[in-house]
């Protein structure tokens, strides 16, 4: 019965609605069970079985206006992910919509927001049966658009919570030091940084060795060589005498993560190339490989992708279940620091409020935060198919290299992002950075 929250149960009556952090932790809990549905649809076994859903596939269909004869079947998986996909980033868009500008409990649609679980939950069921009734056409064509910018948007807000987790961690680390005068914490710190950069440096070899020739794929090369570069530039400044004298918490361990994370975001990349020879991980499914063949079908899972998997499950969950410890990352993400309005007020008079009382004001910004889950849902659509799409004919499932621009530009953004948190204070330095 308390899966009904505030609402009036059937049989039970009324349970209370859940405290905030509670309710972020349900919905993150929707996302992820999208996720296992997707999952689930991709193994190899259930994708073949996906044709016996009425009108899912039928085997032809429009695109732009003029009638295909495409065996469909051969594309159950993509087509069920990007089904689901849409179905979450329907759902999150539906409550960032219904959420805009509540600002305390005392608005009427907070309760909705911090209650009726079970109705929400019929709302994404009925949405996701919705979403496998959309024909076949240009829905898959357009859509992996949109999961294109939504991963974009998705990436630069994992190197952000990377940033923070990095941030908070060299200052715990050093704070302990500095208590019990141990120099075990700095070890312990130069240690975790070498770990970081050895791997980084580990990962740079493999990446020349698999994904170049001594011959060719100029390109691999070239993107291996920029990101490097990069990361070696902003991993000099940040120990610059000026650099640590406006941002004396800036150092080495939260680069060293930064270009670990690059790396893996070039790996990301370079496992998109659709170039066979310069990509031994390139997958490529036509429509003759039908998945009601008694041949084995191509997973789709890879390395990359079962990184990226893991990624996203440990950043989804720092959004949903803490707050920052650093201003700047509070106000980029829309979230207070140690409770809301005057629950702050009265920590400062002594008084202990519930942190979850909202009755002055929001501790997150609901609207916000279902924005980023939306950016998630289309961002675990996009690494659960390998970024891979149909071609204009829809014959032949393969990677684009808009798929590897995108990363890679997302690795630029992030690295230039970081590097002008390290140089703000020096260009601008009227302006309180503190």
């Amino acid at each position: 019965s308390c899966l009904c929250g505030s609402a009036p149960c059937l049989l039970c009556g009324c349970c209370p609605p859940a405290k905030n952090s509670t309710s972020r932790l349900i919905f993150t809990f929707f996302l992820f069970l999208g996720t296992l549905v997707s999952i689930i649809m991709i193994i190899p076994g259930v994708e073949k079985e996906l044709h016996k859903l009425p009108g899912f596939c039928e085997g032809s269909g429009s695109v732009l206006g003029v009638q295909t004869h495409v065996d469909c079947r051969s594309f159950l998986g993509l087509k069920a992910v990007y089904r689901m996909g849409f179905a979450m980033a329907a759902f999150f868009l539906l409550f960032a919509i219904l959420m805009v500008c509540v600002r305390s409990s005392k608005d009427p649609r907070a309760a909705v927001q911090n209650g009726f679980w079970f109705f929400k939950f019929l709302v994404l069921v009925g949405i996701t049966v919705g979403a496998f009734y959309i024909p076949d056409g240009a829905f898959t064509s357009v859509w992996f658009y949109f999961g294109v910018v939504g991963s974009f948007l998705f990436i630069l807000i994992q190197l952000l919570l990377l940033i923070d987790f990095a941030h908070s961690w060299s200052q715990l680390w050093l704070r302990n030091a500095g208590e019990s005068n141990a120099k075990g914490w700095y070890a312990a710190l130069c240690t975790v940084t070498f770990i970081f950069y050895a791997m980084s440096i580990a990962a740079i070899v493999l990446l020349y060795i698999y994904y170049t020739k001594p011959e060719g794929c100029t390109e691999g090369k070239v993107l291996i060589s920029i990101n490097v570069i990069l990361c070696l530039i902003v991993s000099a400044v940040s120990i610059l005498p000026k650099i640590q004298e406006t941002q004396p918490h800036s150092g080495l361990l939260q680069v060293s993560l930064i270009t670990l994370y690059t790396i893996y975001i070039t790996w990301a990349a370079l496992a998109n190339v659709p170039i066979q020879a310069c990509n031994p991980t390139l997958l490529v499914r036509n429509s003759t490989s039908s998945a009601t063949t008694t041949q084995p079908l191509t997973t789709w899972w890879d390395a990359p992708s079962i990184v990226g998997l893991i990624i996203f499950i440990l950043c989804t969950l720092f959004i949903s279940i803490r707050s920052s410890d650093h201003p700047e990352v509070n106000k980029l993400m829309l979230t207070e620091e140690s409770g809301a309005g005057a629950g702050s007020e009265a920590a400062e008079r002594g008084e202990h409020r519930a942190y979850d009382n909202e009755q002055d004001g929001v501790s997150y910004n609901y609207t916000f935060f279902h924005l980023c889950l939306l950016l998630a849902a289309l961002y675990i659509m996009m690494t659960l198919t390998n970024w891979y799409r149909l071609d204009e004919n829809l014959q032949v499932l393969s990677s684009p290299w808009t798929a590897v621009w995108v990363k890679i530009c997302s690795s630029w953004a992030g690295l230039l992002l970081y590097l002008w948190t390290l140089v703000a204070p020096l260009v601008l330095p009227d302006r309180d950075f503190s």
